[in-house]
């Protein structure tokens, strides 16, 4: 069977679908989103504090009005400038439940429905890290330090961050030189698969990247 790739912007523009989970956000009972997601709501400001690549914002309910949490900081902000993360954020808030992770990391072959969405997620991803960054590691390094990320001994280089608050991915490096290509690979915390679709997790790499390469 043939897949489908998964993409939220169903026009240049990706106003359709972030319409549409703008109406479905409106829709829902902020103390439920809380409760599911685990994501504080102050009843009292009506608003959401949410954690999103190691940046932090207040996003106000019903009207999904985001705000930096630290106005001082003029670095980029990828949920105030990249609609794909809005409309990430709202199927988050409007659609999942959140699990705690049990400690481990898998790929994204691992996940369900990984493999039927492996390819586009190989060349939207795996690709874009790999050439983005696999000869400009120091810029890589720089970047993740500006996003809180944690360093991990894997590959030649490697970092975690939380893209959400609980659902961590890894991005690792192999150097590239005058002989070899560079080569990468891509992790999910154990629960990200039970939290968001294989199609979702796509879009995740791709925000995340999209993050990075701003920050770099």
């Amino acid at each position: 069977m043939e897949s489908k790739e998964f993409d939220y912007a169903k026009d240049n523009l990706e106003m359709r679908p972030l319409e549409h989970y703008l109406d479905a956000y409106k829709a829902c009972d902020p103390m439920e989103i809380s409760n599911r997601t685990g994501v504080p709501y102050n009843e009292e400001t009506a608003e959401f504090r949410i954690n999103v690549m190691g940046k932090g914002y207040f996003i106000s309910f019903p009207d999904f009005v985001i705000r930096k949490a630290d106005e001082s900081d003029d670095s980029y902000h990828a949920l105030l400038e990249f609609h794909k993360t809005k409309i990430f954020v709202l199927r988050f808030l409007t659609e999942c439940t959140m699990i705690p992770a049990a400690g481990q990391y898998v790929t994204y072959r691992d996940i369900p429905n990984g493999e039927l969405y492996f390819r586009q997620f190989q060349g939207r991803c795996i690709f874009r890290l790999q050439f983005g960054f696999g000869f400009k590691v120091s810029k890589f390094e720089k970047a993740m330090e500006k996003m809180g990320a944690k360093p991990m001994k894997m590959g030649d280089v490697a970092y975690a961050f939380d893209i959400l608050d609980g659902l961590t991915m890894v991005f690792i490096l192999w150097e590239g030189d005058d002989e070899f290509q560079p080569s990468a690979q891509i992790l999910f915390s154990d629960n990200f698969g039970t939290v968001f679709k294989a199609e979702d997790l796509a879009v995740a790499g791709d925000i995340s990247i999209t993050n990075l390469k701003a920050l770099a």
